[in-house]
């Protein structure tokens, strides 16, 4: 017999903020998330490009992180990591994937289905290049996702790789490490309404166009 905990089912907020009508999204899905992302930015959201990224491994489990959206493409939204990591080596074997971000301060969420691509290596190496020279050397010392013995394997590999780089201004971006762009096929824009009746607008790609639609809550 499962026991409720009260306190925590009794955890609720009325959203009543904004709404979202058909007639106020725009044709193009990236750039109503533009126009949204903006909009967090402007209220002051913390980290509004923190976004949750879903793969599937190859045991057939979702696996999900926050990682950090680093740019809107025309084509689809970016982000950087070790492509030797668990997220990478899932990406390889299997390229769907979902996005899904969360901004409580606008009571919004939106949720992206596509696939991903990794980005060209001169795009990679160009943000890798514009990374603070800590945090890159910090992606060079650490083989994310690997067992390790503890923190001292990590702080000691950091100390190495700083001595070695400690003239040098421009780091090579190792190859284990780069972008990917999720190429969006499916979105979905949430509004958080009274009542649980929440807005929901949902784009789909169909025929090389974006098909609209309302979802119900």
């Amino acid at each position: 017999m499962s026991i409720i905990h009260k306190d925590i089912a009794a955890i609720r907020e009325d959203y009543c903020k904004y709404k979202l009508d058909e007639g106020d999204v725009l044709s193009d899905p990236i750039k109503q998330f533009q126009r949204w992302f903006d909009e967090a930015r402007h209220a002051e959201v913390v980290e509004p490009n923190a976004m949750v990224l879903a793969t599937v491994g190859e045991d057939g489990f979702p696996s999900s992180r926050v990682v950090l959206l680093k740019d809107i493409k025309p084509t689809g939204f970016s982000f950087f990591t070790n492509y030797h990591s668990k997220k990478g080596q899932a990406m390889a074997k299997e390229k769907k994937v979902s996005l899904l971000f969360f901004w409580p301060e606008l009571q919004r969420q939106v949720r992206v289905e596509g696939w991903a691509e990794k980005l060209l290596s001169e795009d990679s190496d160009e943000y890798f290049a514009s990374r603070p020279k800590g945090s890159r050397i910090g992606a060079i010392a650490s083989p994310q996702s690997q067992v390790i013995a503890d923190r001292k394997v990590l702080e000691t590999r950091v100390e190495q790789l700083t001595v070695e780089f400690a003239e040098k201004v421009n780091i090579e971006r190792p190859a284990f490490w780069g972008g990917y762009v999720v190429h969006p096929l499916r979105m979905e824009f949430w509004q958080g309404r009274s009542n649980r009746l929440h807005d929901r607008i949902e784009y789909v790609f169909q025929q090389e166009d974006w098909i609209i639609q309302r979802l119900a809550p």
